[in-house]
C-alpha cells in the first residue's frame, strides 16, 4: 500500500466519501502471499445452536481456549484459490505480450449455515478460476461456487456442496457488544497451517481499514491475537463461542516483514449479517457514494488555518460527477503547508449532515457506509464564512477508488 505523504495521511484522517481512502500505514491483508504471481495479495444467516463454550462451573475446565477450538474448530474452512496467468501490457522481445505465472492463494473462512454457505474475504478469493475449500479437520476437498462478493467491505459468500454431516456452522455473534479488553480467539490457516487457534484480547474498536479497492471499513476490532498471511476470512470468536469478526489484515510496522506485530483487524460480524442477504440473492452489495476526499477539523487545525469552527469536516477535493459535484460542493481552492504536508484552504466545511453535528471524517463515513443509493441528503456547509445548505442525492459506489477518480 503506497505511503503517501499529505495531509490526510495525518492525524487529521482522511476518505474518499463512498471511496473512502483511508490512510493507514503498514497494513496490509492476509492472504497468503500467492505463490509465483506479481500481483501477490498482500493487502491479511441461519446460526448453528451450538451451545456456548464457557462453564460456570469452577470444577469444570477453565481452558477456555480449548473449549471454543474443539466446539468451533470443525467450522473453519481452508481456501484455496487457484490463479490464472495473466498477461502484461508490455512486449517481450519475441513481439509477444509477457505475462505472469499463475499460482495458488490460501486463506481462511468459515460456515454459517446448514445449506453449506461460507463467509470468507473477498481478496482470498479474488481473480480465482477455480476455489477448493477443505472443511475442519477433513481432507475431503470440495469445489466452492461463488455466490456473491463485495470488494468494498473484503467479504465473499461461497457455497460447498458437503454432506450435512460436514457442515459445522459457527454462531453469529454481535460485534457492537465487544468491548476493549474481553478475550478473543482466531482460528485459521497461517501460512497454510490449517486449524491453528491462537488468542488474545480486543485491543481496540471503532478502527478503520482499507479495502483492497481503496474503500473504507468502519468499525473494525483491532486484536492482538497472533493472525498472520493466511488468516484472512477466518473468524475472530469471542468467550462465548461466538463470531463476532473476519480477520483481514495487520500491521506490519513498516519493517519490511509481513509477519504478525501484534496488531490485527477483524471486520464487524454485524456488517456481514447486513450483506449476507444481498450476496445471497443478487450476488453483490450496493453502496451510497458521495465522492469527496477530506478531513477532520480539530482546535489544533481550525487554529492553524483560522478556521471559523473547531470541529467538523473540511472538504480537499470533489470527485468530477459525483453526488458532491453535482449537489454544488467545492473543494480547496489552494495549499498551504503545516509540519511539512500540504493542506488545502478553501474548500467547503461540512458541519451538519440530515441536521446531525458532523465533528470528524468518522461521523461522514459511517453515515455514507449505513445509507443507500439514491437517497437524498441535505448538508448543511460553511463557504466563506456562510451557511448555506445543500440537498444531494446519493449514488452508487463505483468498483474501485480508481474508477471513482476518473468520474466513473
Amino acid at each position: 500500500m503506497p505511503k503517501q505523504k499529505n495531509f490526510l495521511q495525518s492525524p487529521f484522517g482522511s476518505a474518499l466519501l463512498g471511496g473512502v481512502v483511508v490512510a493507514v500505514l503498514g497494513i496490509v491483508a492476509i492472504a497468503t502471499g500467492v505463490i509465483n504471481v506479481e500481483r501477490k495479495v498482500t493487502t491479511v444467516s441461519t446460526p448453528a445452536s451450538i451451545a456456548p463454550v464457557v462453564s460456570s462451573s469452577s470444577e469444570e475446565s477453565t481452558n477456555v481456549v480449548n473449549q471454543i477450538y474443539k466446539a468451533d474448530g470443525d467450522g473453519v474452512a481452508f481456501i484455496e484459490s487457484q490463479l490464472e496467468p495473466t498477461q502484461a501490457e508490455s512486449i517481450n522481445p519475441f513481439g509477444e505480450p509477457e505475462s505472469s505465472g499463475g499460482g495458488v492463494a490460501t486463506g481462511s473462512g468459515f460456515v454459517i449455515d446448514g445449506e453449506g454457505h461460507v463467509l470468507t474475504n473477498n481478496h482470498v478469493i479474488e481473480g480465482a478460476s477455480k476455489i477448493s475449500v477443505k472443511l475442519g479437520a477433513s481432507d475431503t476437498e470440495y469445489t466452492a461456487e461463488v455466490v456473491g462478493a463485495d470488494p468494498a467491505s473484503d467479504l465473499a459468500l461461497l457455497k460447498v456442496e458437503a454432506p450435512a454431516k460436514e457442515l459445522h456452522p459457527l454462531r453469529l455473534g454481535n460485534s457492537d457488544t465487544a468491548e476493549v479488553g474481553d478475550p478473543v480467539v482466531a482460528i485459521g490457516n497461517p501460512f497454510g497451517l490449517d486449524r491453528t487457534v491462537t488468542s488474545g484480547i480486543v485491543s481496540a474498536l471503532q478502527r478503520q481499514i482499507q479495502a483492497p479497492n481503496g474503500f473504507s471499513i468502519d468499525n473494525v476490532i483491532q486484536t492482538d491475537a497472533a493472525i498472520n498471511p493466511g488468516n484472512s476470512g477466518g473468524p475472530l470468536i469471542n468467550s462465548s463461542g461466538e463470531v463476532i469478526g473476519i480477520n483481514s489484515q495487520i500491521e506490519t510496522g513498516g519493517s519490511g516483514s509481513e509477519g504478525n506485530v501484534g496488531i490485527g483487524f477483524a471486520i464487524p460480524i454485524n456488517t456481514a449479517k447486513e450483506e449476507i442477504k444481498s450476496l445471497e440473492t443478487k450476488g453483490e452489495v450496493e453502496h451510497a457514494w458521495l465522492g469527496i476526499e477530506g478531513g477532520s477539523i480539530t482546535p489544533a487545525l481550525a487554529k492553524a488555518l483560522n478556521l471559523p469552527v473547531e470541529d467538523g469536516v473540511i472538504v480537499q477535493s470533489v470527485q468530477k460527477g459525483g453526488p458532491a459535484d453535482k449537489a454544488g460542493l467545492e473543494g480547496s481552492q489552494t495549499t498551504a503547508t503545516i509540519e511539512g504536508q500540504q493542506v488545502g484552504l478553501g474548500g467547503d466545511i461540512i458541519t451538519e449532515i440530515n441536521g446531525e453535528k458532523v465533528t470528524s471524517m468518522e461521523d461522514v463515513i459511517e453515515f455514507v457506509n449505513k445509507a443507500k443509493p439514491g437517497e437524498t441528503t441535505e448538508l448543511t456547509i460553511l463557504r466563506d464564512g456562510k451557511t448555506k445548505k445543500l440537498s444531494l442525492t446519493l449514488g452508487k459506489r463505483p468498483a474501485s477508488v480508481e474508477e471513482a477518480s476518473q468520474g466513473g
